[in-house]
């Protein structure tokens, strides 16, 4: 046995008690007549003591040739400590030390092994097995264990039951492009991994399972970004024989469960919002409802003042920033530069302050007035003390400019609390969306998703207007999940095929499949799935997603600590039939 106990269960009740223990080094301090090592495992830490009258020389030797890092194995007697140390549960016994055995040396870290470490993003990732040694990653992927037991605890108590789907499927159009596996048994024919289980949990449905769910592995190779994996993990549903209210009360009492059990939090309230008035008051179809800085349309009370920039703009808009008039003219300088950064593209912006005295003062005060401004004013909702930020442009392009600005305001001015959670459902999503590049139009969520009932008809004579049957969980910002109530006959999904531009041989060489299924009768159906990685992070009180996942991939989608994606050798390459042709 290499140990009786653990690195973070010895109390002050244990004292006289022999004891074995096994870890890390952490730490040492040589002292020359006495040497304190810190011993780290999982658990915690316990301080472990040598001193010249009670230990052997040889052994006192040894201790002082300990590294950093090295994996020992102590036994020895718990004693009471002389100067306790409150910050750990261990603080107030240490283990006078009778045997000690070296497991392994270990070679000096590249970075310190501490919650606040020394090494960069880089090298951590490169050493993410060092990495995880450390408290916050650590703790991290605990959280993330208790967030997924609480997962399955709930799911299986409400009926649901998991099924495993395959990782090796067939290549589909799901909106991103698919990581694709050439068959060797199958020559010039490939596999795709799975971006989504979604036709898999169809036909399970078709097989009246009722109630499925799965926490499973999704892949899409896309561009990445903090809150992106190329490979991620969803919490993926499904129901029979339900509509869209008995989708969103099963997942907001997921949601409320989670929200409970993982950070001590009741949620009474999940407001719902449509899809057309998240993009008219935030600018986006996941908003921060933690806090206000509704958007406010001043295409009424701004254009036709000789004022060109917003004459020929197809939307001009506002925020009103609480206790933004204190800024100086310098910072409201630098927001200018923020928002004409390319990441954000505005050309510039106008502000107006709202001055104690109830009145104003704007950068166009040369086309505007007092009244004209007090109507900005009024259409923000901006109050004495505030300071009014306007863009114009393009309708979509403006107010995803605005609401990048609103969040940006919203971390300098300390109102994105991670504590706090305000969960929302975005409803209602155009069912299509036009591609100016390829001139047709494309499912918005997926080509499975049901139209809302009545507007099937719609699709012929103005199919951008049709809502789909579709729903999104918003939670601080953040979508953590969506889903949608299924097209279930196979003359719908034809439909749905036809209007998506997909022949008839092409829709049957994709999903016949699912349309046969269709023919063996299947259920009214429809599901939800969370980003299990996503959600985590905020339950967690983070944003980035990368210290939930136990070896993560950087932003270009690569391994550095195992060094992949990696050429593979010509007799591989000859037993797929493969031949590369790479552009210099």
């Amino acid at each position: 046995m290499y140990r009786s106990h653990t690195c973070g269960e010895l109390r002050a009740s244990h004292i006289n008690k022999e004891v074995t223990l096994a870890g890390w080094v952490q730490k040492s301090r040589d002292k020359g007549f006495i040497v304190w090592v810190d011993l780290r495992d999982r658990y915690g830490i316990t301080q472990l003591v040598f001193d010249e009258e009670r230990t052997p020389k040889a052994m006192m030797e040894k201790a002082q040739n300990l590294g950093r890092e090295f994996v020992i194995q102590v036994t020895g007697t718990v004693i009471e400590r002389a100067s306790k140390n409150p910050n750990i549960p261990t603080g107030d016994i240490e283990i006078l030390v009778s045997e000690l055995t070296v497991l392994n040396e270990a070679l000096l870290p590249p970075f310190t092994i501490e919650d606040k470490t020394d090494g960069g993003e880089d090298i951590r990732m490169k050493y993410r097995y060092l990495d995880i040694r450390r408290n916050p990653v650590k703790n991290s992927l605990i959280f993330r264990h208790k967030v997924t037991q609480e997962v399955r605890n709930y799911l299986s108590k409400e009926g649901f039951i998991e099924v495993e789907t395959p990782y090796l499927i067939k290549s589909t159009p799901e909106g991103a492009r698919d990581f694709v596996v050439p068959s060797r048994m199958n020559q010039g024919q490939f596999y795709a991994l799975p971006q989504s289980p979604q036709t898999f949990k169809q036909l399970l449905m078709v097989g009246g399972m009722d109630k499925y769910f799965q926490i499973v592995k999704c892949f899409r190779d896309e561009d990445l970004r903090a809150d992106r994996q190329p490979e991620f993990t969803q919490i993926d549903c499904e129901m029979a024989f339900v509509e869209q209210e008995d989708i969103l009360n099963a997942f907001e009492g997921l949601t409320r469960h989670l929200l409970k059990e993982v950070n001590g939090v009741e949620i009474d309230q999940f407001p719902r919002m449509l899809y057309d008035d998240a993009m008219r008051l935030y600018g986006n179809d996941k908003p921060d409802i933690r806090f206000g800085m509704e958007f406010g349309e001043l295409n009424e009370v701004a254009q036709h003042k000789d004022f060109g920039v917003f004459n020929s703009a197809e939307l001009v808009v506002g925020i009103a920033v609480p206790g933004g008039n204190a800024y100086t003219r310098k910072e409201i300088d630098q927001l200018i530069d923020w928002v004409k950064r390319p990441q954000v593209g505005a050309l510039g912006m106008v502000y107006c302050r709202c001055n104690d005295d109830g009145t104003y003062k704007s950068s166009v005060d040369k086309f505007y007035d007092q009244d004209d401004l007090a109507k900005w004013a009024e259409a923000t909702g901006a109050k004495a003390g505030d300071l009014i930020c306007v863009l114009s442009g393009d309708k979509n392009k403006v107010r995803a400019q605005l609401s990048a600005l609103r969040m940006e305001l919203a971390e300098r001015l300390g109102l994105r609390n991670p504590t706090e959670f305000a969960p929302l459902w975005v409803m209602d999503f155009p069912l299509l969306e036009w591609d100016e590049e390829t001139e047709r139009y494309h499912a918005m969520h997926h080509p499975f998703t049901s139209p809302k009932p009545g507007q099937l008809e719609l699709l012929a004579t103005n199919p951008g207007e049709v809502k789909a049957n579709a729903y999104d969980l918003v939670l601080n910002g953040n979508e953590i999940g969506g889903g949608s109530i299924r097209i279930h006959d196979k003359k719908t999904q034809a439909l749905m095929f036809d209007y998506l531009g997909f022949t008839e041989e092409e829709a049957k060489a994709q999903f016949g499949f699912l349309m046969n299924a269709f023919e063996y009768g299947a259920p009214p159906h429809g599901g939800l799935a969370f980003g299990l990685d996503r959600l985590v992070a905020i339950l967690g009180g983070q944003e980035t997603i990368r210290d939930f996942i136990a070896f993560p991939k950087n932003n270009a989608g690569r391994d550095v600590m195992i060094d992949a994606p990696a050429p593979i050798d010509n007799k591989q390459l000859e037993e797929l039939s493969l031949k590369l042709n790479l552009k210099s």
